[in-house]
């Protein structure tokens, strides 16, 4: 596969990837046509993508030889330069610096400790971790909290927050994570589901195909 910079918003990303259905999610809420690379086993590791992103991961997007990577950083660019209004990313500066904590919310707590309890599983033939599981159990007691007498993880109104957030929760609810034990999260679950654009064949989508890679490499142990 050969990667170029070209004078377009192209996307290199893997369906599976949570981070990177958060950005396919948000693209479609504002508009924005992007050219689309789905990248398969080690073409992040070959030297042309390395020129682009030297850290190799995805998503990553090039706009007009513009490169960026970083799933949240990606989604508060697109709607500053491509969003129609402030709505996904206020410009007040309290309602921002809430939309920006979700966001680390969601990279820090919610699927970071998604991903310490499912990976080793999936990655390294692991058992499951009680201790983690715990912790992951915790993250989503704290979501259920931020949820309470608000529709969106930010307030009442759909933000950048809410495609990273909704990401992390449809993956875990498709493994078998129990969403239903916290009835904030299953509402606004139930809502984004019916709201977002796009949301069965870009998110969902994507989340049965991540459903059926970790069956597959956990049914080899």
């Amino acid at each position: 596969m050969k990667f170029t910079i070209n004078m377009t918003l192209d996307f290199y990303y893997v369906a599976v990837g949570a981070p990177c259905r958060s950005v396919l999610l948000c693209a479609k809420a504002i508009g924005v046509d992007l050219k689309l690379t789905e990248l398969t086993a080690g073409d992040n590791l070959k030297p042309e993508f390395i020129k682009i992103n030297p850290q190799h991961c995805v998503p990553t997007m090039v706009d007009n030889g513009f490169a960026l990577w970083e799933s949240r950083a990606i989604l508060s660019y697109l709607v500053q330069q491509y969003g129609k209004d402030e709505s996904l990313y206020p410009k007040d500066v309290k309602k921002r610096a809430q939309v920006d904590q979700r966001l680390y919310f969601d990279m820090g707590t919610l699927y970071q400790r998604f991903a310490d309890y499912y990976y080793p599983v999936m990655f390294a033939g692991a058992d499951f971790d009680p201790a983690k599981l715990k912790k992951l159990e915790e993250a989503y007691e704290f979501l259920d909290t931020f949820l309470e007498n608000q529709e969106w993880v930010a307030g009442n109104n759909l933000t950048i927050a809410d495609f990273a957030v909704v990401s992390s929760v449809s993956t875990a609810d498709i493994l078998g994570f129990d969403i239903s034990r916290y009835p904030n999260v299953s509402k606004y679950f139930a809502r984004a589901k019916a709201t977002m654009k796009g949301y069965d064949e870009i998110n969902h989508a994507g989340c049965l195909e991540f459903k059926k890679l970790f069956e597959n490499r956990t049914s080899k142990k």
